[in-house]
């Protein structure tokens, strides 16, 4: 059935928010991209990179044309650590910033925002060099260009972590080149803990510890699931944490051979949680969107539709009004406005 049909382990796109094993968890497309279809049920579907923020809308296009000037200001408006974050990972994804951060930086090399935007770009790079081929298909020159980018981006995020010790940003993103550069559990830990401090109930760095813990990155399926479970009963109900009981869900059925995938979803075990951690969360009265909420949304909307539930996966995609992530509809093969929309129609009849 195509509404089924996964991608395989590492064939899944290693591109940006949604790629398999990196995943910044914002799940935006490159920066001047937003691709649209024409609805058979709902709303057009839109892959939007600034997922409906006009603000960010506007740097994304500062950003594409290297505007620093206009795009700085901007940037040090952001008051919020978390919603700088979230638009830095975005910015990530822009084609081309590589080449006019180095120039920022070397011009400003005691201003912290080129370092911050230079360093996540630089792990963007690192896994487009990498491409989202088996490891074993990597050639030399890849795993060259991968490391070399990610040794920039370490080197430029730890600077920027010193020289402002409160901000968030740099131990979000140094999650993420840890795990690339397989740094060890340790030092993953250490850099999840960084970030906590700095913002306890971060949703995108909990994504990316539950990354750290799943199987195919050295952890195992307990572990994941113990975090994720955990994570969300100790925040508030309301909290957008919910989400990692179902992305946890969602990876162990991506890992289970076709069959064994769809009893797994459907169990009234897995049913059951994915029931709880949605009124916990996105469901619940208290829950307040927070830039990127799409994200959370779309998760629990595939992760319904793939449990056949549809009238419960139905209020999501309401909620959403045709506005795609790419994450988590990455983890299916084709294109993730049509597996939206897919999903989307079959909910609705």
């Amino acid at each position: 059935m195509p509404l089924f049909r996964r991608r395989s382990g590492d064939d899944a796109p290693q591109g940006q928010a949604g790629r398999r094993g990196l995943g910044f968890g914002f799940g935006f497309g490159r920066g001047e991209r937003a691709t649209e279809r024409a609805a058979a049920v709902g709303p057009v579907a839109v892959l939007d990179p600034a997922c409906g923020d006009e603000a960010l809308r506007l740097m994304l296009g500062q950003a594409a044309v290297g505007d620093w000037s206009s795009l700085r200001p901007a940037l040090a408006a952001v008051e919020d650590e978390a919603d700088l974050t979230w638009i830095l990972g975005a910015l990530a994804d822009v084609d081309g910033v590589e080449e006019w951060t180095a120039k920022a930086v070397a011009e400003r090399p005691d201003d912290t925002l080129p370092l911050l935007l230079s360093g996540a770009r630089h792990i963007t790079w690192a896994w487009e060099a990498r491409t989202g081929a088996r490891a074993k298909h990597v050639t030399e020159e890849q795993w060259r260009l991968f490391h070399e980018r990610l040794d920039i981006a370490e080197e430029q995020l730890l600077a920027a972590a010193e020289r402002e010790p409160a901000r968030l940003a740099p131990w979000y993103f140094l999650q993420i080149s840890a795990r690339g550069a397989s740094l060890g559990r340790e030092e993953a830990t250490c850099r999840f803990e960084a970030a906590l401090r700095r913002a306890p109930g971060h949703p995108a760095s909990h994504r990316q510890r539950l990354q750290q813990l799943c199987a195919k990155w050295g952890g195992s399926h307990d572990e994941m699931h113990d975090f994720a479970r955990s994570s969300m009963l100790a925040a508030p109900e309301g909290s957008q944490l919910g989400e990692l009981v179902a992305l946890a869900h969602l990876e162990r059925w991506l890992d289970l051979p076709d069959g064994e995938d769809h009893a797994y979803l459907t169990s009234p075990t897995v049913l059951a949680e994915l029931q709880e951690a949605a009124f916990r969360s996105v469901l619940h009265p208290d829950f307040t969107p927070v830039r990127g909420w799409q994200g959370a949304f779309n998760t629990f909307a595939m992760a319904f539709s793939l449990a056949d539930q549809r009238k419960t996966a139905r209020v999501l995609f309401d909620a959403l009004d045709g506005l795609v992530t790419e994450s988590p509809w990455h983890y299916l093969a084709g294109d993730p406005v049509e597996n939206f929309r897919a999903h989307r129609d079959r909910c609705a009849r």
